[in-house]
């Protein structure tokens, strides 16, 4: 036997939402049948209700449930037992009566699927129109129609179409924003000979405010940028669009005026949104023959260097401004630190270290770091490992995008 998926039919879509009342709806109407099968049977094939609930107990004993196509109220078809007081109402006026858009047209299909109706559509002098059915056991139900009802229909019709078109529209350009979105990560990696570098983001929805990115600034420079642009979904996505369009477009001054930079990265951001809008960001710049990495952190995560010659030294990379987009007069150090070879740094975003198990516990910056431990042929193994982890861990819905990137200085010469 089927099982309904609610329990006991209770499949209702008109639900208040304020809760200022007990929840209350019209159920079923129970009618008494001969045989349930053959009733099911019936009102399934012939009129074309849906099943709602078909449940057999442990005593032996069988509830059904079946609902016209539209409809909040179910019908009962319950079996009685010959010779008993339930027995003897069967065959009779059931009292319930069904609405449709075009009794004729439903009198016409019914008809043709062998529904006995007691006479033709007809029109009574409450106006509409009416006739009435009867099912395997005689049970007469009515059928009516009325204009209003009609017009109504079309109505609501023209309403979801509407509705299904607009929602069409919106995935169609929610899925263009996030091919668009997906271009603005970086889709080169500019040559490093002394650092092997792997980014990604995971987005919780299908955009996001994540930021990553991989800049080639000349004179074997390497930019590494990763930021987190406040808010969510579109909103967060526009946001980051212009935080990589003002960064890469001014990028050539990061070689010798990187404050400045960022200082114009600030004011523009600033100048370009809304008041409550503001970015962390981090910005790397790595010197490829002299592997040292200067940065500033502007309000991000600290970037975590593991550094290979002392296997318990963990270096911070520590905030050296406040966030860009929310002041107007605002500045920014930077500051300096030297990687060696199998040295390990990781940028990354709360995403990571705020993911959280169903018991409420995050991530946290302990994991990350044991993760980032994992012996690892290559940063890309390293990256996807991390992420599954993360992932792992957090296995409900993800709440916040997830970015991270990995780099280990290497032997190479410069």
């Amino acid at each position: 036997m089927g099982n309904s998926p609610a329990p006991f039919g209770l499949d209702r879509s008109l639900l208040r939402l304020d809760g200022q009342d007990l929840y209350l709806c019209l159920h079923f109407a129970m009618i008494f049948v001969r045989d349930q099968e053959r009733s099911l049977r019936f009102y399934l094939d012939q009129l074309g209700f849906r099943l709602v609930v078909d449940v057999v107990f442990e005593s032996g004993g069988r509830w059904i449930e079946v609902a016209p196509p539209d409809g909040s109220a179910s019908i009962a078809l319950a079996l009685a037992p010959p010779g008993s007081e339930a027995y003897k109402l069967i065959g009779r006026d059931s009292q319930i009566y069904f609405i449709t858009e075009d009794v004729n047209a439903k009198y016409n299909e019914w008809s043709n699927r062998g529904v006995r109706f007691q006479s033709p559509p007809q029109v009574p002098a409450w106006g509409g129109t009416f006739t009435r059915f009867e099912d395997v056991d005689g049970n007469s139900f009515g059928l009516a129609g009325f204009d209003e009802l009609t017009r109504g229909v079309e109505t609501q019709r023209r309403a979801l179409a509407q509705k299904v078109e607009s929602e069409r529209r919106a995935a169609q350009e929610m899925e263009i924003a996030k091919q668009v979105q997906s271009r603005l990560f970086p889709q080169i990696h500019p040559d490093a000979k002394t650092l092997e570098y792997a980014g990604m983001c995971i987005q919780a929805r299908q955009v996001g405010g994540d930021y990553f990115d991989f800049l080639d600034l000349g004179q074997q420079r390497l930019g590494l940028v990763i930021g987190d642009v406040s808010g969510k979904g579109i909103a967060a996505a526009l946001l980051m669009a212009n935080l990589q369009a003002n960064l890469r477009s001014q990028s050539a001054m990061a070689l010798d005026h990187p404050e400045r930079l960022l200082g114009s990265v600030n004011h523009l951001f600033y100048e370009n949104t809304v008041d409550s809008a503001y970015a962390s960001l981090f910005f790397a710049e790595y010197d490829d023959q002299a592997r040292r990495l200067r940065y500033a952190n502007c309000g991000h995560l600290s970037g975590l260097l593991l550094q290979s010659k002392n296997s318990t030294r963990l270096k911070r990379l520590d905030s050296t401004s406040t966030v860009l987009g929310l002041f107007k007069q605002w500045d920014c150090s930077m500051q300096e630190c030297e990687l060696s070879p199998g040295d390990t740094l990781a940028l990354y975003t709360d995403g990571v270290t705020e993911a959280s198990n169903d018991a409420g516990e995050e991530f946290g910056e302990h994991r990350l770091v044991q993760a980032l431990q994992q012996p690892h042929e290559s940063c890309e193994g390293l990256l996807s490992a991390v992420l599954d982890e993360v992932r792992q861990f957090s296995s409900g819905e993800q709440r916040d995008d997830i970015t991270l990137i990995v780099a280990k200085c290497r032997l190479g010469q410069a």
